[in-house]
């Protein structure tokens, strides 16, 4: 894991922290204040010794792919001049009709090198696919989760390319544990904020970069109820759902086409295959990298990525 150095640093010189990403990152589902605050706010407390300043800035923003990470988000992150970048992104574009990994793959190498390179220490997460947080049926769920498993794959290679500090969190544990999550069931409420915050300083504090206290795993507020979640669908869900089937739906309904003929052959595993085949080149066509380490999702709990390595360090809290 790359790091950043706290001997010689000016003690009134803040530490600078940019937060790169989604909704998840802009706070989605833990409001404070009238806004929201989110993981990587509830982490930037945590990073410097106490007593030592921190310059968090979240450039995160609602519905953001890679392409807006890559395109928007990052050149203010680089003129920030951040000691600490995090880059969680990716679930927004296997929810779109192009989804093209080999793009991904090209988006996230970009913009992680651009901020490695200028120094920082980047963090990257792997993350549940969003048919299994929505409980869609196992026709639909899995052509999503297929790609929500190419892009883990990508990001763990390239994490390790970068030396980055990286969270699983896409086991099942995570996806499963309903009181971590929001009434939209997409986003963590405020105690899945904060497991995810006190996951990633974990992290860092067994590589020795994170040198302030781990944020609280306790709620202030009180988990969403099963009544609150058919609120939020019958409401603004409902907007949510007929944006996002104008576009991905018509796609979407074709892969589960293709899923049921192989099912009904007991040749599905030809389309894990095909995916898989997918990612191997896209990280192929990603130039000077070695070959990628095991995929994400087949690794339970919290990993960094050791130095000079392709193979993750395992870590727990």
């Amino acid at each position: 894991m790359k790091g950043f150095a706290y001997d010689g640093r000016p003690e009134a010189e803040p530490l600078r922290f940019a937060a790169l990403g989604d909704s998840l990152t802009e706070g989605i589902g833990d409001p404070v204040g009238g806004g929201w605050r989110g993981w990587a706010a509830l982490l930037a407390d945590g990073l410097a010794p106490a007593g030592s300043p921190v310059d968090f800035r979240n450039f995160a923003a609602g519905g953001a792919q890679t392409g807006d990470v890559l395109h928007r988000q990052l050149p203010e992150a680089l003129d920030f001049a951040p000691d600490v970048a995090s880059v969680v992104v990716g679930v927004n574009d296997t929810l779109r009709a192009a989804f093209d990994i080999h793009a991904v793959a090209a988006r996230l190498d970009t913009a992680y090198g651009a901020l490695a390179g200028r120094g920082a220490l980047l963090l990257t997460a792997c993350l549940p696919d969003p048919g299994a947080l929505l409980g869609l049926p196992g026709v639909l769920a899995r052509p999503l989760a297929r790609r929500q498993r190419a892009v883990n794959s990508v990001v763990h290679a390239l994490s390790a390319r970068h030396a980055a500090a990286h969270l699983h969190a896409a086991d099942a544990a995570w996806t499963n544990d309903r009181a971590l999550w929001s009434a939209d069931r997409l986003h963590p409420g405020e105690l899945g904020h904060r497991r995810f915050a006190a996951r990633f300083h974990a992290v860092l504090a067994d590589a020795g970069h994170a040198r302030g206290p781990a944020p609280g795993t306790e709620a202030d507020r009180s988990a969403p109820t099963r009544a609150a979640g058919m609120w939020w669908l019958a409401t603004a869900g409902t907007g949510w759902v007929a944006r996002r089937c104008t576009d991905l739906l018509p796609g979407l309904l074709a892969l589960a086409a293709d899923d049921v003929r192989h099912g009904l052959r007991g040749t599905r595993a030809r389309l894990d295959i095909r995916a898989s085949a997918g990612v191997a080149a896209a990280l192929a066509s990603v130039p000077g990298l070695e070959p990628p380490p095991p995929a994400c999702d087949h690794v339970a709990g919290v990993a960094a990525a050791a130095p000079g390595t392709s193979q993750p360090r395992e870590a727990r809290p």
